[in-house]
């Protein structure tokens, strides 16, 4: 079995690794760099490709992770895309975070040719696509996802089929407005101990170690951070915005009837407007920072 990889990006170089060491000499990467394909090829094992056309007529899997829509219709509709080189029988696995129309839109063209496509969108960063731990939430037709499943299994540990197409966009889009929830209710928390006084140490242990249900994964893993004045980005906060725009835009009338949601994405918004676009996500903090004058870094 050829594995193909379309974008070998932060998230795609790591997976590509593991790929080329889980089909040694069957692996092939493209992408719109061909500096980037020349390196990953060269660091992984992984054989380069020149073009979508090539990397595509020549794997029997082929992942996909790319910025955003705009992206992913020249990778798979545009002349040269996947959909025109496509053979009969080959799934395709489509990692980015987007909205379900444009996967559904895929879904269809590629139907036609005889061949599969699953939303596998990702949960995790670096890090976890580093160690093969990134879990996959996955829309589309249930035999090719069964086919499909020791493929992913190379990158990720939990591989969770949601349904049929655009329902991994669905699930992924969702858990993104939990998590930005998070990093909003975060920082004002973190703003009122610092407003009234409060120890953000003796907080961060309550929180942490005590009994009530403030915890959350997001909590411990960034307020250390934010104390230390740590925004590097671990997951860019422009990202989050456009997942959490994506969320928003699945439903009608959802200022009205989500109302929490529009804050938040606001405060995304604002975040971006102070130029925090490429900072992590949990530099919302620094937004909170402006309005009340006092910053959290010891």
């Amino acid at each position: 079995m050829k594995v193909g990889y379309i974008g070998a990006g932060a998230m795609g170089a790591p997976m590509i690794a593991r790929l080329a060491k889980a089909y040694p000499g069957n692996t092939l990467v493209f992408d719109v760099n061909p500096e980037v394909s020349a390196r990953v090829a060269g660091e992984t094992g992984a054989s380069s490709c020149s073009t979508i056309a090539d990397v595509t007529v020549a794997s029997d899997v082929l992942f996909s992770c790319v910025p955003n829509e705009a992206s992913i219709r020249q990778v798979y509709l545009d002349d040269g895309g996947v959909v025109s080189a496509i053979r009969s029988g080959s799934i395709t696995i489509e990692c980015s975070t987007v909205g379900p129309g444009i996967t559904q839109k895929v879904h269809s063209e590629l139907k036609a040719k005889g061949a599969s496509h699953l939303d596998a969108s990702m949960l995790g960063s670096i890090k976890q696509a580093i160690e093969g731990t990134i879990s996959f939430v996955v829309g589309g037709d249930a035999e090719a996802f069964e086919r499909a499943r020791p493929v992913l299994a190379q990158c990720g540990q939990f591989i969770r089929y949601c349904g049929p197409s655009g329902a991994g966009n669905h699930m992924k889009l969702i858990h993104q407005t939990l998590v930005a929830g998070h990093a909003v209710s975060v920082a004002e928390a973190m703003g009122l101990c610092l407003e009234t006084g409060a120890d953000i140490e003796t907080f961060f242990d309550i929180v942490t170690q005590g009994t009530g249900f403030a915890y959350s994964r997001y909590f411990e893993n960034r307020v250390p951070r934010m104390r230390d004045g740590e925004f590097s980005a671990l997951f860019m906060l422009k990202f989050m915005l456009k997942d959490i725009r994506l969320a928003r835009e699945m439903i009608s009338d959802a200022e009205a009837k989500y109302p929490s949601l529009s804050i938040i994405v606001r405060a995304f918004e604002d975040s971006v407007e102070m130029g925090l676009d490429d900072d992590d996500f949990s530099a919302v903090m620094k937004l909170v920072e402006t309005r009340i004058g006092k910053a959290i870094a010891k």
